[in-house]
């Protein structure tokens, strides 16, 4: 396995973080309707979660399933996630490598725990929400530069949203510069950005969700509950 952090992405990740504001409305939590939230939310971030067994991420109150959606690997295989991970530690997270702040933070961020003494090696999953710029040779080429182990998928844009809607993260929108929601993505090499879930969700062997990791959270977060979470939840 190879992990390394290349200088392009080391600068992205230690610059300052500018989340556009349409991102925040668009991707805050969901209040329920009398029955609960049972998206994967985002949570709180970054900090010790004194009151929640320890744990660094944010519980989710109705532990949802692994998810059944197949998209196409980076090689251009069918990928069946519910099949290749089914009864394995399983962190998911849907992003673009055009992304000026969250996805470069947090592949880095895993990336680096996952060098440490002692921290197991789960599957990581990364879904590209902006399949029209990320084909299969970029988006691995991108993924190398933090862990050459790391899955990455894509697919037709509907085929993106229902996997979003299985995993139950809030569905990205494309975005222009000032921060407004576009119908698609422009045409004829316009910038844009994309609006998308911020949180890595977890599946552990028991193939439920019990926690997400918001964006940041940092490494040693990740060194502290990563073993946890091999252990199975019913250690936890």
């Amino acid at each position: 396995m190879t992990r390394t952090v290349s200088l392009r992405v080391a600068l992205a990740v230690l610059g300052t973080i500018l989340v556009v504001a349409v991102v925040a409305v668009l991707y805050a939590t969901r209040e329920g309707d009398g029955g609960g939230d049972t998206r994967a939310g985002s949570g709180d971030a970054g900090g010790e979660a004194e009151d929640d067994g320890g744990w660094y991420g944010a519980l989710v109150t109705d532990p949802a399933a692994r998810p059944e959606f197949t998209l196409t690997d980076t090689a251009g295989q069918p990928y069946d996630f519910g099949q290749e991970t089914a009864g394995q530690l399983t962190l998911l997270f849907f992003g673009y490598t055009n992304c000026p702040d969250v996805c470069p933070l947090q592949m880095a961020t895993l990336a680096t725990a996952l060098e440490e003494p002692g921290v197991p090696d789960p599957v990581v999953v990364f879904v590209t929400t902006d399949p029209a710029r990320d084909t299969p040779d970029h988006l691995r080429e991108w993924l190398d530069n933090f862990d050459t182990d790391f899955v990455g998928l894509t697919g037709t844009a509907e085929e993106i949203r229902a996997a979003e809607d299985a995993a139950l993260v809030e569905p990205s929108i494309p975005i222009d510069t000032e921060g407004r929601p576009l119908d698609e993505p422009p045409a004829g090499g316009q910038n844009y950005e994309i609006g998308h879930a911020a949180q890595i969700v977890v599946y552990t062997s028991d193939d439920l969700t019990h926690i997400v990791y918001p964006a940041g959270v940092q490494s040693d977060a990740w060194v502290a509950d990563l073993p946890r979470l091999a252990e199975g939840w019913t250690a936890a």
